[in-house]
């Protein structure tokens, strides 16, 4: 049986000792008494606060009595917020929601009728732009903006208004003017102290220029000030920053448009670690200098240690991952469990720390309605602090509490500790001083490079001497020179470890090159060095990976993540995360588009950088990566067609009747890390304006995926494949596709579309595009006159990429890949009309053992030809990546990937052999 709810009066009657400040209130307005008894045991709501003042209508009259019934309010919310929660009716969450709408409601109601009673003496501001009347935003810093405001709590203002101007009165006043004015009769209905008490106290002091400063301050005013003079502390404040007074539409464009670019950026902010420390350091120094060590707020393992530890990692990632721009502490906690940003069993310690922490607070405020976060010293107060938080005495509370603030100062030291430098640290340092007067040092740093095994510390010495005397090195700004000094020795010890060491550390070097114009990455990799020793291993193996995070530097990230070993995409799940982010509710309302846009590029480059750590480290098959990387141009490529066509103006119908059509690598799926998007666009729609609306769905997918914005692009396109080639209109209905390619097409347009397949798009449209498809391959062709048309065309490949090396080009020359291709597609336009299991989407590999089962290549001859197209494929894609020319017999160049994948040629002549036996089988030769 569960224990029986004690009676509203045996829970008063528990409760009261704990706080002066009920028996005062209930010694002196005994009436609150019967009012307190019938309604404890239900939560104070908002609609509640509302309608008390609602009902009292001579408030609206008199600013006197509208100051009495906002203190009254006030009183009936504190008792029945007090009692409920030392009486164990309610949790943390209930207190801070209903203390925050006391202060939302309270602030509304005075806001409402003091602009009300100015605007009768001076008329309505009016802004000198829009000739629109104008409105103050209050704008609610710290735990009010978090809606997590305590029982005793100031609010912390801001006063904003759009723009200037004038009021449209007879006696006209400046619009400053007026919402300064507005400002000072809003504070004091709040903050005087009256007979009937005070609402809240108001803390102003962190408008920008502080106390200093403007009241209240113009949108302009406002965004001048974050451009020029805004400071690293006021970006971690803003960051709770919420709009609780005034019109919507104005509060959208002050948070996105102004506040949101200052407070978070764009690009991954590490730089955010060595500011908070500064910041806390100068906590600690007034902690100190005040001896406040009993301070749950400020004190060490206290509440603002776990605020700062949610709000850096705010500050480093909210820009890019809007999931992360939210305000409450515990909700913030618990989105970086969910992101693996932080283990759960640290964040289970922090948030127990914090409850524990905010709940001790409140009991120290209800002693005596105080703002105070100080634990007392007299034995009575611990006596009555130890029993509001459920201990037998204060000697056990205070264990209790050592707990939860060890916890959080712990967890806080190890986030936020500065990184330790190696012991040869120093030493190393000494090689970039050109004229160092100490040659001992110089030299010991050369024994130093040797020992790592750099064969040539010289040249070493040589190459950092010359990226410190660059042109682009000293116009950096002095913090980053700094930071690049310091992780210099850092990246040559990460290097040693990864051979051949010269290559790794010059690949590393061009790579601080490219990233040192953003200070913010450096900063990562100061913060975390141990991701130079992963950055290492990349550059060690590939070329082309050191060059996609010079270009996408912001995958710098992708390496903090602990993945001992990396697991291969998991597409449904990736789906509903991309579609998550693209709809989330914290999305910008304005320029939504372009950061859809940078969305998916960021998504895009992360799945890209996966897979490629994941095929570097041997974890995935070369016909496994293509699936998945094809995988990732599907999604893609769904996703922009529905983004596409929700922004189009003119739309008849929900969903289009449209389908996009991959060719070459993407239909095949064999797609690699740069290939281009091979596409065409088909629609089967009756409506009379269908050939208008699909065109400009078209053209809009392909701004999509083409357009270059801040993160880079998604892919590129081409969409010459499509009917009359570039000549031919953007979009064909699927009727006039397979008219065309019954009666016009070219032999070489029947060869691509043995690879075409159904993308994304309405799934009627999929049938239908396979019936054409298979129609069309199974087409009896004169075999002579169709071996006639491929030669012919190879012939003008091969005129298109000639080779004057010695070299073997393993795709285009005489029995490399693209004749294993030309046989496959010959095999299929010349037989399917017998064998139409021949038009199946499989891959050439696949078509090779199916076409030898059929009988109608010899099964050995397609083994051997099976397994060297997938060797051709294996390295062309390994040349590729890595940048080694060192099987094509020459010099390797750094920081150009191979554009032909050409080796020595004996390295092939067997497989070349095999495939060209093949061809003149096949093309009867």
């Amino acid at each position: 049986m569960s224990t029986p709810h004690p009676s509203p009066e045996t829970l008063l009657a528990t409760v009261s000792p704990l706080s002066r400040y009920i028996q005062r209130l209930l010694e002196s307005e005994p009436e609150q008494r019967d009012r307190l008894l019938a309604e404890m045991q239900r939560p104070f709501l908002r609609e509640e606060m509302q309608a008390y003042l609602d009902t009292r209508p001579e408030n609206k009259q008199h600013e006197a009595v509208l100051h009495r019934d906002l203190r009254n309010l006030r009183k009936r919310a504190m008792l029945r917020i007090a009692t409920r929660d030392l009486g164990g009716l309610a949790d943390l969450s209930e207190i801070m929601a209903s203390m925050t709408d006391l202060a939302e409601v309270t602030i509304n109601a005075a806001l409402k009728q003091h602009h009300i009673w100015l605007t009768d003496r001076f008329g309505a501001p009016i802004g000198e732009k829009s000739r629109t009347a104008q409105q103050m935003l209050v704008v609610a810093m710290g735990k009010l903006g978090g809606r997590e405001l305590n029982v005793s709590s100031d609010v912390d203002l801001i006063f904003i208004y759009p723009e200037d101007g004038e009021t449209d009165g007879a006696k006209s006043i400046a619009n400053h003017d007026f919402f300064a004015r507005l400002g000072r009769k809003l504070i004091a209905s709040l903050n005087d102290y009256t007979a009937d008490s005070y609402v809240f106290r108001v803390d102003m002091r962190l408008r920008p220029y502080g106390e200093d400063s403007p009241l209240a301050m113009s949108f302009a005013m406002l965004q001048e000030y974050f451009v020029t003079q805004g400071r690293e502390w006021e970006r971690y404040a803003w960051i709770k920053g919420r709009v609780i007074a005034g019109p919507p539409e104005a509060a959208t464009t002050l948070m996105e448009q102004i506040a949101r670019p200052f407070v978070f950026r764009k690009y991954l902010d590490f730089g955010a670690y060595e500011s908070m420390r500064r910041l806390h350091v100068q906590i600690r120094k007034e902690v100190n200098r005040r001896e406040m060590h009993d301070n749950i707020k400020l004190g060490p393992g206290g509440i603002r240690e776990i605020e700062f530890i949610t709000q850096v990692f705010q500050l480093i990632r909210g820009g890019r991952d809007v999931d992360l721009c939210i305000r409450p502490t515990l909700a913030v906690l618990q989105r970086l469990q969910e992101k693996k940003l932080l283990a759960a069993e640290i964040v289970t310690e922090l948030s127990e720390a914090y409850r524990f922490l905010r709940k001790l607070e409140h009991r120290l405020q209800y002693l005596d309605d105080q703002q105070t976060q100080t634990l007392p010293e007299n034995t009575a107060d611990q006596a009555l602090i130890a029993t509001a938080m459920g201990c037998p005495d204060f000697a056990h509370f205070m264990q209790q509490l050592d707990i939860h603030r060890r916890n959080a100062a712990h967890h806080f030291e190890l986030i936020f500790a500065a990184p330790r430098k190696s012991s040869r640290h120093d030493t190393l340092a000494c090689l970039w001083q050109t004229q160092t007067k100490d040659a001992a040092r110089t030299r010991a740093a050369a024994t130093q490079l040797s020992t790592l095994g750099f064969a040539e510390p010289t040249k070493i010495s040589e190459r950092l001497q010359q990226f410190y005397a660059s042109t682009e090195y000293l116009q950096l700004p002095e913090f980053s020179q700094q930071r690049i000094k310091t992780l210099i020795p850092i990246l040559i010890e990460a290097a040693a470890v990864y051979p051949p060491v010269e290559s790794t550390l010059e690949r590393m070097l061009k790579l601080l090159e490219n990233i040192s114009p953003h200070p913010a990455y450096l900063a990562l990799l100061l913060e975390h060095p141990h991701t130079l020793p992963r950055v290492a291993k990349l550059a060690s193996t590939s070329q082309w990976a050191m060059d996609y995070l010079g270009r996408h530097p912001i995958l710098l990230d992708e390496l903090l993540r602990n993945r001992a070993l990396r697991t291969l995409p998991d597409w449904p799940t990736l789906k509903r995360e991309l579609l998550y982010q693209l709809n989330h509710d914290n999305s910008p309302k304005h320029n939504v588009i372009e950061w859809q846009m940078d969305v998916l590029r960021h998504f895009q480059h992360a799945q890209v950088f996966q897979l490629l750590v994941s095929d570097l480290e041997g974890s995935a098959e070369l016909e496994i990566l293509s699936d998945h990387l094809t995988a990732l141009a599907d999604l893609i490529l769904e996703t922009v067609l529905q983004l596409a066509w929700s922004g189009l103006k003119k739309r008849h119908q929900a969903q289009p009747a449209f389908a996009i059509i991959g060719y070459g690598k993407l239909g095949g799926k064999e797609l690699g890390y740069a290939s281009d998007l091979d596409i065409i666009f088909l629609y089967d729609d009756p409506h009379p304006d269908a050939s208008e609306i699909y065109s400009k769905l078209s053209q809009s997918i392909n701004a999509w995926l083409t357009s270059h914005t801040s993160a880079g692009l998604l892919y590129e396109t081409d969409l010459r494949l499509r009917p009359n080639g570039s000549s031919g209109l953007p979009v064909h209905s699927i009727e006039a596709f397979a008219h065309y390619q019954r009666t016009q097409a070219w032999v070489w347009e029947h060869q691509a579309l043995t690879r075409a397949r159904f993308v994304v798009g309405d799934a009627h449209m999929a049938t239908i595009f396979e019936q054409t498809r298979k129609e069309i391959l199974c087409q009896p062709r004169n075999r002579a006159e169709l071996r006639r048309e491929i030669l012919k065309m190879r012939d003008k490949m091969r005129e298109g990429h000639p080779n004057s090396t010695t070299l073997f080009d393993i795709k285009h020359d005489r029995g490399g890949i693209i004749d294993v291709e030309f046989i496959v597609q010959y095999l299929v336009l010349g037989y399917a009309h017998a064998h139409p299991e021949l038009t199946g989407n499989i891959g050439n590999i696949a078509l090779l053992k199916r076409a030898g089962e059929l009988g109608l290549i010899p099964i050995d001859q397609a083994e051997q030809v099976r397994a060297a197209y997938r060797e051709f494929r294996r390295t062309q894609h390994w040349l590729r990546l890595s940048g080694d020319t060192s099987l094509a017999g020459a010099s390797p160049t750094e920081g150009v990937s191979q554009r032909f994948a050409r080796v020595a040629a004996p390295l092939f002549d067997h497989a070349r052999t095999e495939v060209l036996e093949l061809w003149t089988r096949v093309f009867d030769l």
